[in-house]
């Protein structure tokens, strides 16, 4: 059974927890692991500085580049015949990132996200439908064994086959899917196109592993009759599970006694105050395969240690505003592809498919907004297109202060994604 009691200790308790679990890491870690103990030593710090959570800032910061090249062992703090399980990102820019699980590793992963189905009702009379890919990746694994732990019913229907997807929807009536935001609104057009959307049993859906704007939540709910909630996690700290929302949707709840979360300004490393924005770092507390300390997401968030009306007292943090290294620089002005899907999908006559396209052009650079149309619009007068077009372009300029080429394109004509959703084609880079 999971720990529910973690979820609503007192501040002192819970920092006394996360203290102990940090001092105890870190000495192991100098000891066990040489790519630590030289971190470290380069940084003038040894165990004995490390006596509460406070302490962390001392310590160095860990990030994928790090991790990319102590491929494929060289986190291992463990024997190698103590891993159970393991995960890695696919590697498309390099070496990829390996994580090794022992057995109290993946009781604590599922523990963790245990408690996040638990918080949306999960329970043993539950049944869930993983479309979250499953083998490397982590993240039909994650809910595959948080399920399980609760004694729900799980399908590991993993992604893609769309038309299985549905049948399966239908046949077993889960109450529960397990995807990515994008699979999910791709699942929802084709129920739609189907008119099976009333034959479903599902009550909610279990989204994360890609940032998504609250109007696309609005978005899916709307299409499957569903409430669409928030779920965070990675690779190179486990998996999903690490965060989740409640009930209430009001930020995500971190699984704070296992992963540390800070937040540090991304230029400077300076660690910042609850409620401002900036870089998402993470600290494995627990984890006995392959742990990291302070991990640079490159996920933008901000942390708030407010009791949740829910009565967790779990550290929470927002949802994702971006990501360092999805973030364009045009012109000079900072733009996230997640502000652009908001302003979008707040204008009728568009679809939540969209992607952007940079250019240089001499020394400018150029953004166009390629967007989907309804069938409605698509019908539509000339004039009533450029009317909407134009109303797309003024939005943006409202929210991002740049001007951008607006495409209105037929429907169904962007590609659909089974996984991750490719937003920026970004050919400054080609």
């Amino acid at each position: 059974m999971w720990n529910e009691k973690i979820e609503t200790m007192s501040r002192e308790e819970k920092k006394k927890l996360q203290s102990e679990r940090l001092v105890a890491q870190v000495k192991k870690l100098y000891e066990t692991v040489p790519f630590y103990k030289k971190r470290m030593d380069e940084k003038g710090v040894t165990p004995a500085d490390i006596q509460s959570i406070e302490d962390i800032s001392k310590l160095p910061f860990m990030t994928k580049d790090d991790l990319r090249e102590v491929y494929p062992h060289g986190l291992l703090a463990v024997k190698q015949e103590d891993i159970v399980e393991v995960h890695m990102s696919s590697g498309t820019t390099g070496k990829p990132v390996v994580m090794e699980y022992t057995r109290k590793d993946i009781d604590d992963w599922a523990e963790a996200v245990a408690r996040a189905l638990a918080m949306n009702g999960v329970s043993s009379s539950s049944t869930i439908q993983v479309s979250y890919g499953y083998g490397l990746f982590t993240g039909g694994f994650g809910i595959h064994h948080g399920g399980q732990k609760i004694g729900a019913s799980v399908i590991p229907m993993s992604g893609g086959n769309t038309k299985k997807q549905l049948q399966v929807l239908q046949d077993f009536q889960p109450e529960y899917l397990a995807c990515t935001p994008s699979y999910a609104m791709y699942l929802a057009e084709a129920a739609i196109e189907e008119g099976i959307v009333d034959k479903l049993n599902l009550k909610y859906g279990i989204f994360g592993a890609e940032p998504w704007s609250e109007a696309m939540r609005k978005e899916i709910e709307s299409k499957l009759n569903i409430k669409a909630l928030d779920i965070y996690g990675l690779t190179e700290i486990s998996g999903p599970g690490v965060a989740m929302e409640c009930e209430y949707q009001d930020m995500l709840h971190v699984a704070d006694d296992l992963f540390y979360p800070e937040i540090i300004n991304p230029e400077t490393g300076e660690v910042l105050p609850f409620g401002e924005k900036g870089e998402l770092v993470f600290t494995t507390l627990t984890k006995e395969g392959t742990p990291v300390l302070r991990y640079r997401t490159k996920d933008i968030t901000f942390l708030s240690e407010e009791k949740c009306k829910c009565g967790r007292t779990t550290i929470r943090m927002h949802r994702l505003m971006g990501r360092t290294d999805d973030m364009l620089i045009i012109r000079g002005v900072n733009v996230f592809p997640s502000q652009i899907e908001e302003v979008l999908l707040k204008i009728e006559g568009v679809e939540p498919h969209y992607q952007l396209v940079v250019e240089r052009k001499g020394n400018l650079d150029t953004l166009e907004v390629q967007v989907e149309m309804s069938d409605k619009l698509f019908s539509d007068s000339v004039g009533k297109l450029e009317e909407v077009a134009k109303e797309i372009e003024r939005n943006l300029y409202a929210t991002l202060s740049i001007h951008a080429k607006i495409t209105l394109v037929e429907p169904k004509s962007i590609p659909r994604s089974e996984g991750k959703a490719k937003r920026v084609i970004d050919k400054r880079t080609i």
